[in-house]
């Protein structure tokens, strides 16, 4: 027997279907062997019986028997082979995460390779026949894979070993003369470098979008920052300001009790002098009353005659007939008190207001006006800084963005986010627009100002009327005549704010705003009034409050 298995070599006893060493061998009519399960599974899944060798039809499924005397040459192998595979100390079994043997019974190891063409994976020991069997040495091996099924052709069940670039798809050799015929086939290797290079792209775009990311967390984090640093500044200001407040609150309170006190003190004081005085006239006069009543009752005739002189004439007393204790006078104290209050209450407005404009005054923008806008009757430096009205209307394209009627010119620049700011030289007119608008504002025929209309402006007329534009209106109450006139606005928060920037005074604010456009400048220098309002609006550098 021994002699016997040296002549025979392991491959002999090896399924074709498994490609493993036989278990229960079957030897069909054509004398061909398989494993038993292995011949029933592909007998049950086929049209007909027919060998995988040969390829020859039985028109009846043969009855199978196991050959016992492959089975135990076969046993002899199998035995072989799993002694020297607990001999090799490069195969060892399969951890979790690796790519077990499929081939292996009981204890799985390490696959090796795994077969585009069987696909199944193989340790070093089952992985032979790929060495040594001729026909299965032109196989595809890779290195170890799971889903292998998902390397194949679902449609032509062959390996995915080519790339369809029209398509964007792996595709096998019969598919590029089917379904991808004149397609722009390449190969895999090919299809996988350009896709590597693209990889390489995208990794370098996504790296790209990080960086961006991170930038614009800090972006972020800074924005926090400052805005800490903001609110901390305002509870700063509001502490001292309101500390400032309830100290003058209490001191013009002390004070004020302190004068009602003293003048209650000195009406008390006299009082007390007039009924002191009246108490001791009382008791003289009492006094004298009886000395008279006991004279009265005398017998004596010389006694009464010489004392009544004496007694006839009352004491000295004084008139008090026009003596009177008057109730003190408080009105106007509390009155003059509040005002006091009042006055330190306006100078702490005036400090927070020249604190406000310098922080307003940070979000300076550089704002020029905008020609394609511009109201044919309107004039523009060539700096695009001025504009005042013409008596002549010029022949201008009337593009959709032009004022055709009024005479307003837009800003070139548009903001759709944050905060800006600019200040408008307005010395000089009796007659002025100014503010912002939205992108989608009507340019033709009438206009009226209003922020449903999509208008937050102020104006001037008639030299000394100033009016928040609202709708309705609201007629403002100036102290000062403004000569430069700021304009702020906070996108995010719905804030439009207009300043005297001389006074460093609030004229008007447009709050609780909602803004979803791109916001423009406005402006409009009114009508030249025959000569009465010829100045121009002038867009001012920033010169920052001290």
């Amino acid at each position: 027997m021994s002699a016997a298995r040296s002549l025979l070599s392991e491959e002999q006893f090896l399924c074709s279907i498994c490609l493993d060493v036989f278990t229960d061998p079957v030897t069909i009519p054509c004398g061909h062997n398989f494993c038993k399960n292995c011949i029933t599974q592909h007998w049950d899944i086929s049209v007909q019986c027919q060998c995988p060798m040969c390829k020859k039809s039985f028109n009846t499924r043969p009855e199978l028997h196991v050959n016992t005397f492959i089975s135990e040459i076969a046993a002899q192998f199998r035995k072989s082979a799993q002694k020297k595979a607990s001999s090799c100390p490069d195969q060892r079994c399969a951890k979790p995460g690796e790519v077990p043997c499929d081939v292996c019974t009981g204890t799985k190891l390490k696959a090796l390779k795994s077969c585009l063409v069987c696909l199944a994976s193989y340790c070093e020991t089952h992985l032979e026949p790929h060495q040594i069997i001729k026909s299965m040495k032109t196989h595809t091996l890779i290195n170890p894979v799971e889903n292998l099924e998902g390397r194949m052709c679902k449609e032509h069940d062959g390996p995915l070993q080519l790339f369809c670039k029209t398509d964007q798809m792996c595709v096998c050799v019969h598919c590029t003369v089917l379904d991808h015929k004149f397609h722009d086939i390449v190969a895999l290797k090919e299809g996988y470098e350009g896709k590597k290079a693209e990889l390489g792209n995208t990794e370098a775009e996504i790296q790209q979008m990080i960086q961006e990311r991170q930038l614009k967390i800090q972006e972020i984090k800074h924005s926090v920052e400052l805005s800490k640093e903001d609110a901390d500044r305002e509870i700063a200001d509001s502490v001292r300001v309101f500390t400032a407040l309830m100290q003058s609150v209490e001191r013009g309170q002390a004070e004020l009790i302190d004068i009602i006190e003293e003048k209650q003190k000195t009406t008390e004081k006299k009082a007390e002098g007039f009924i002191k005085e009246l108490e001791h006239e009382i008791s003289e006069l009492m006094k004298r009353t009886a000395e008279v009543e006991q004279l009265s009752r005398t017998e004596d005739h010389l006694h009464l005659l010489q004392s009544f002189p004496s007694l006839n004439t009352p004491p000295h007393t004084k008139d008090w007939t026009e003596v009177s204790v008057h109730r003190s006078s408080y009105e106007g104290t509390v009155r003059r008190a509040v005002a006091q209050l009042e006055e330190t209450l306006s100078k702490e407005m005036e400090k927070l207001l020249e604190a406000e404009l310098k922080r307003v005054q940070q979000y300076a923008v550089d704002v020029t006006l905008d020609p394609d806008t511009a109201n044919p009757h309107l004039i523009l430096s060539d700096d695009k800084k001025q504009v005042n009205h013409g008596d002549v209307k010029k022949n201008l394209p009337a593009n959709p963005e032009r004022f055709c009627h009024c005479a307003n010119v837009l800003g070139k620049e548009s903001f759709s986010s944050g905060k800006f700011y600019y200040e408008v030289q307005v010395k000089g007119k009796t007659g002025w627009d100014l503010g912002v608008a939205r992108v989608s504002i009507n340019r033709k025929g009438k206009i009226t100002l209003s922020p449903k209309n999509g208008y937050w402006t102020i104006w001037l007329r008639k030299g000394n009327e100033y009016k928040a534009i609202a709708g309705p209106s609201v007629l403002l109450s100036l102290k000062t005549r403004p000569q430069k006139v700021g304009v702020f606005v906070d996108y995010e928060e719905g804030l439009v704010s207009f300043y005297d920037v001389d006074a460093a005074a609030l004229i008007y604010s447009y709050t609780g705003c909602t803004f979803t456009e791109k916001l423009y400048p406005y402006f409009s220098p009114c009508n030249n009034d025959g000569g009465k309002n010829p100045a121009p609006l002038i867009i001012s550098p920033i010169n920052h409050t001290d």
